[in-house]
């Protein structure tokens, strides 16, 4: 297994030097879809629609190429306490976040002026500011940090980039004594490349 493991990425690499280095940078923008998966039964969660913005950079060798982008991401929601009589507690809550996804992918379709991609990669989330308006946490329930992954596919339509994409937190963006929450998100961008 390591042995193919080795000559698959000696081969990968091989085809990468052989091909000739593009490189684009450019803006970024769209929407967000965020759920939040919860760890105690008791509790639920509303999706929120939100906004992201920022830009990115993609090196590219032949169909290969490493996207790493910084973009500012509007998040938030609503968090239900269903088993407390009479009525349902409810929290609701807004964060933002500065996310550095570095995505590797794989042109599909590749032509000079339309590419179709699949890529995936570690994303590092960094949370720059905190409300919360509710009994059940407060805004030190918010971890400073948090890992996932992001992954989806995209198409370039000649110096403009649309991108549909998943994100799935790795550890807890909120954690109080009661619960822990993680995110699910859906993200679809517009973007332009500007070099």
């Amino acid at each position: 297994m390591k042995r193919l493991l080795f000559i698959t990425v000696i081969s990968l690499l091989s085809l990468a030097a052989a091909a000739q280095a593009t490189f684009d940078l450019g803006i970024k923008g769209g929407l967000t879809r965020q759920d939040f998966t919860i760890s105690r039964e008791a509790y639920t969660a509303d999706q929120i629609l939100s906004y992201h913005a920022g830009a990115f950079g993609r090196v590219g060798f032949g169909r290969i190429f490493i996207q790493p982008e910084a973009y500012f991401n509007s998040r938030g929601g609503e968090i239900f306490q269903g088993d407390v009589n009479p009525v349902n507690v409810t929290t609701k809550f807004d964060f933002s976040t500065v996310d550095v996804p570095v995505l590797a992918g794989l042109k599909l379709f590749k032509s000079d002026f339309v590419n179709i991609r699949a890529m995936g990669g570690p994303l590092f989330s960094f949370v720059t500011s905190r409300d919360v308006d509710g009994p059940k946490f407060g805004t030190d329930s918010f971890r400073d940090n948090f890992f996932g992954w992001q992954y989806g596919v995209g198409v370039d339509l000649w110096f403009i980039t649309l991108d549909a994409r998943f994100e799935n937190s790795r550890n807890s963006v909120i954690q109080t004594s009661d619960f822990n929450a993680r995110t699910n998100t859906f993200l679809l961008s517009a973007g332009i490349k500007l070099f």
